[in-house]
């Protein structure tokens, strides 16, 4: 797989870029498509390296030429957030489901020879029976964001068995790092920070209780190449920690990496959250050699110090 042409779609996002520059550092030639007025300064270190191509996702076109000639697709573009789904599952479903049904289409006929695909391991389980969650554990979303998810699965499932295409789906958890935008509305971790440095006050929707798995991007970079570069038996792979870590329990944590101290407003819990969500790595350690290296409060200290170095370009 050395060597291989890769498109990323979404590749001048958070999870994207690093991406783009990790399958540079690797050998491989790196082609990014994304949005035409997506801000490129995450691939500041990447540009001169990589083909670029800006357009629109629901355009056939334009996808069949950024694709035209490459064996690996990435696909990392979501319309919705977990949050926002269901205000408008419609939606929803029709940019998610059937615009990544279109472009499976489109990357037959481009003779792409394997998809990896970016799933959400916080969602497309829904409220968990068994914690640590393996990847056989039921798939009863709450939120029309993890249907979607798992539909985009069933189909990447259904073009391997008609046409032959090879695919892996990463089910993540929650990764932060450097490059993350706190603004964006995801990513609890970067959020809070944000808000710390900035002496906002911090809204947790319920009493604190709600546990999630938090991961450095730099791990989560190491299972995308991982799964780009191996043909192993098992095709879902969740990719998170392997720990749950409460809201409150993260407020500490990061008080005690920065030094300050954070201003907490309480709100009404929402039904979208799971209560806790910690997911089972252990088939991804034995089948793709990948586990997380960095630890919780090393990956808080990078992402501080990157904040706080990037504060006025934020």
């Amino acid at each position: 797989m050395r060597g291989t042409r890769c498109l990323i779609l979404g590749g001048a996002g958070f999870i994207g870029s690093h991406l783009t520059d990790a399958l540079l550092r690797a050998g491989h030639q790196v082609r990014v498509f994304d949005r035409p007025n997506v801000d490129t300064r995450n691939l500041v270190h990447s540009l001169s390296s990589i083909e670029l191509y800006r357009g629109d996702i629901a355009n056939e076109a334009e996808l069949g030429e950024a694709l035209a000639g490459c064996e690996v697709l990435v696909h990392l573009v979501s319309t919705t957030l977990p949050q926002s789904s269901n205000d408008n599952p419609v939606y929803d479903a029709e940019s998610n489901v059937v615009g990544s049904l279109k472009l499976l289409s489109i990357a037959k006929d481009a003779g792409v020879r394997k998809i990896v695909f970016a799933s959400s391991g916080g969602t497309v389980y829904g409220n968990p029976t068994i914690l640590p969650v393996p990847e056989d554990h039921p798939t009863d979303p709450i939120c029309a964001y993890g249907i979607s998810k798992l539909a985009i699965e069933k189909y990447l499932r259904l073009f391997h068995h008609l046409h032959g295409i090879e695919y892996t789906v990463l089910r993540i958890s929650n990764p932060f790092g450097e490059r993350q935008n706190p603004a964006s509305g995801q990513g609890a971790v970067t959020t809070f920070l944000w808000k710390l440095l900035n002496e906002e006050e911090i809204t947790i929707w319920g009493d604190g209780s709600v546990a999630r798995d938090y991961f450095h991007i730099s791990d989560l970079t190491s299972a995308f190449l991982k799964a780009i570069e191996r043909n192993v038996e098992s095709r879902i792979f969740n990719i998170g920690s392997g720990h749950s870590v409460s809201l409150t329990e993260l407020l500490a944590r990061i008080q005690a990496v920065t030094g300050r101290v954070v201003n907490v407003r309480f709100l009404p819990g929402r039904k979208l959250d799971v209560p806790v969500n910690c997911l089972d790595i252990e088939r991804a350690r034995r089948q793709l050699a990948w586990w997380p290296q960095l630890s919780l409060a090393e990956g808080l200290s990078r992402t501080w110090d990157w904040l706080l170095e990037n504060r006025q370009t934020r």
